[in-house]
């Protein structure tokens, strides 16, 4: 019996997830847009994540590039060095990683700061007012993700590579040029396109269920701690499943 309750939520909670989506698309299409609200957002998602997200960036391409290290060497490619956590970095772990910390600093925000309008009675009374709420609060948020999360990853793989740069040049020499020329060699546009491109899906992914945890939350105060963390983990688990998805996808059209 608990395994199909357990279910049973699940299939209730993918449903109330599915309505909220749909009424997400109605609503973006409608005027009146909200482009002041929506450049706020676009300062609180972008900016204030940049430097968490540029410090996490720059420390996993230096560590990856010396962990890298020592097995090439042992196999006698270190001159392979760039190249490989270029690709690395660039494909996967810049794009994903960049995903997972918004998923934590922009999911739970999102999720805390409605949840606490909701049981303020506040959104109610954006209701009562005439104010469609809605489309002020998770409209507004949710473009702001699906934008800034991209330029975020982007500035992800930047930073990440100099600090791949620094660890290249740690136990060796490699020119600045040279390093960037096996940089750019490598790497098409096969495999940029790709991971820049999933990374709007990461963006709508983690506003969408911030708003969603956060428009319904319920409970009081206690609600909104729960709604905050379940913002985060399901928001997570979703860039794993998204990216694992867009990787197949990349698979079958030959991008790989």
């Amino acid at each position: 019996m608990a395994k199909n309750s357990a279910f049973k939520e699940f299939l209730l909670e993918a449903g109330d997830i599915a309505r909220f989506t749909g009424r997400f698309f109605k609503e973006c299409l409608k005027p009146r847009y909200e482009f002041a609200e929506f450049l706020k957002q676009c300062y609180f998602i972008g900016y204030k994540s940049l430097g968490l997200v540029g410090i996490t960036a720059f420390i996993m391409g230096l560590v990856i590039t010396m962990q890298s290290r020592p097995t090439l060497t042992e196999f006698g490619a270190e001159a392979w060095l760039p190249k490989m956590v270029s690709v690395s970095l660039i494909r996967e772990i810049a794009p994903v990683i960049t995903a997972l910390i918004c998923a934590g600093k922009i999911g739970s925000s999102m999720g805390a700061e409605l949840g606490s309008m909701r049981v303020t009675e506040q959104i109610d009374a954006m209701e009562v007012s005439g104010t469609n709420p809605f489309k002020y609060l998770v409209v507004t948020r949710v473009f702001a993700a699906i934008l800034m999360v991209p330029i975020l990853g982007v500035l992800a793989d930047a930073i990440s590579l100099y600090g791949a740069y620094l660890g290249c040049n740690i136990h060796g020499v490699v020119s600045w040029q040279l390093f960037w020329n096996q940089v750019f060699e490598t790497n098409t546009y096969s495999d940029i396109i790709p991971a820049v491109v999933k990374t709007f899906f990461f963006g709508w992914a983690i506003g969408i269920i911030g708003c969603y945890k956060g428009y319904n939350t319920s409970k009081g105060t206690e609600g909104v701690g729960r709604s905050a963390n379940s913002a985060v983990v399901i928001a997570s688990l979703l860039v794993f499943i998204l990216d694992l998805i867009a990787v197949q996808i990349a698979d079958v059209l030959g991008l790989t």
